[in-house]
């Protein structure tokens, strides 16, 4: 290397040290005097779901980065403090001081904690995070977790889900007459009117019901986490789409009363990284679902679409449901019609661009196997 070369380059080598240095000060100077705290999170998904538990997990881990160790959050699967569907529970109780879930697993204590993961026909993963973030969900939803003696961030989507693992095949609505499936959410009120006889099972118990018979059907969420739970080798047929699960989302839910002892920068810390998890989990579902679909249809899988008369009687079924719902629930009453209203909206805008693009894109055949 040339003398004016390497003088160059080790000035350049300076200046990033040195800037590394500043901003290990910094670093230092904004956590300084601020307490070393330990907290335990609680998570609804199994050790071996490395999208769900691994988004708990990086919550955990980003946060400690980001504090420099000071804040601590120690990630639990499903079953090692509580079981998956008390994650709720645990959080409002002090149990845990968070948990990281899908608040429709607990409709049963109130309806609109569904509308905080997913209902059917509802929206996409990004009209969820416009609603979210911007278009007043969070704001409208707040008081429904504050009665709850929680705060809520968002923390992953799963993308649109699949319909799940059959043992028989569904050509018609009176197929479903009788059906015990598993079914997450409020999804199983919907298909209840279908003749449907709803489950909800957490995830480590789903396997064994359905190899035993105890049920039916069974979903999850999609090829990767389906394969991984091995439902292929207990049921045949894999239907398409999850209509109840358009673009689910994910929360962390944090004690209210912890929440407001964290110091701000705590709180900062812990903001950004449920928001880092929430564009990361749908990106590796989006990566690696399609070879896991490939995988699962190579080994047998019979991938089937729902027929039309089983979506359309769904959506009918979904609406009349909504609608007795307002008189069940306030925070519905509430939440709902502002909901409704900005979903329209958005499927309004998503028909005009996103729709007719993904439409012809997605099927055309001129640029298959191009490169």
């Amino acid at each position: 290397m040339k003398r004016r070369e390497f003088i160059k380059s080790a000035g350049l080598g300076a200046a990033a040290g040195a800037a590394m240095l500043t901003v290990a000060q910094a670093k230092a100077q904004q956590t300084s005097g601020l307490p070393n705290l330990q907290w335990r999170l609680a998570a609804s998904w199994p050790k071996s779901l490395d999208t769900l538990f691994g988004g708990a997990d990086l919550v955990a881990k980003r946060v400690g980065e980001i504090t420099d160790g000071k804040f601590q959050i120690r990630a639990f699967a499903a079953g090692e403090i509580v079981p998956a569907l008390q994650v709720l529970d645990a959080v409002q109780a002090g149990t845990v001081e968070l948990g990281h879930t899908a608040t429709y697993y607990y409709f049963g204590k109130d309806p609109t904690f569904s509308l905080g993961t997913a209902v059917c026909f509802g929206m996409n993963a990004r009209q969820n995070n416009a609603w979210w973030y911007t278009g007043g969900g969070a704001e409208a939803m707040a008081p429904l977790f504050k009665d709850y003696g929680c705060i809520a961030l968002l923390a992953g989507n799963t993308g649109c889900q699949m319909g799940g693992w059959f043992r028989k095949e569904i050509r018609s609505v009176a197929d479903l007459k009788g059906l015990k499936m598993r079914i997450g959410g409020m999804a199983g009120l919907v298909l209840a009117k279908l003749g449907v006889v709803p489950q909800l099972i957490g995830a480590p118990d789903i396997y064994p019901a359905l190899e035993k018979g105890t049920i039916d059907a069974a979903e999850w969420v999609g090829p990767y986490d389906d394969e991984k739970l091995g439902f292929n080798k207990v049921a045949q047929y894999y239907y398409y789409p999850g209509f109840w699960e358009g673009g689910p989302m994910l929360m962390t839910l944090v004690n209210e009363k912890k929440w407001n002892e964290l110091p701000k920068p705590y709180q900062a810390a812990l903001t950004a990284a449920c928001g880092e998890v929430n564009a990361w989990m749908p990106a590796k579902y989006d990566d690696l679902n399609p070879k896991a679909l490939r995988r699962l249809v190579a080994s047998g899988a019979k991938l089937r679409p729902f027929p039309r008369s089983v979506m359309e009687a769904a959506e009918r079924a979904s609406y009349e449901l909504y609608d007795e719902l307002k008189a069940r629930s306030k925070h519905w009453a509430t939440v709902y019609p502002q909901w409704k209203k900005f979903r329209d909206e958005q499927f309004l805008w998503f028909r005009v661009a996103e729709s007719t693009y993904d439409n012809y894109a997605f099927t055309s055949k001129l640029g298959a196997g191009k490169s």
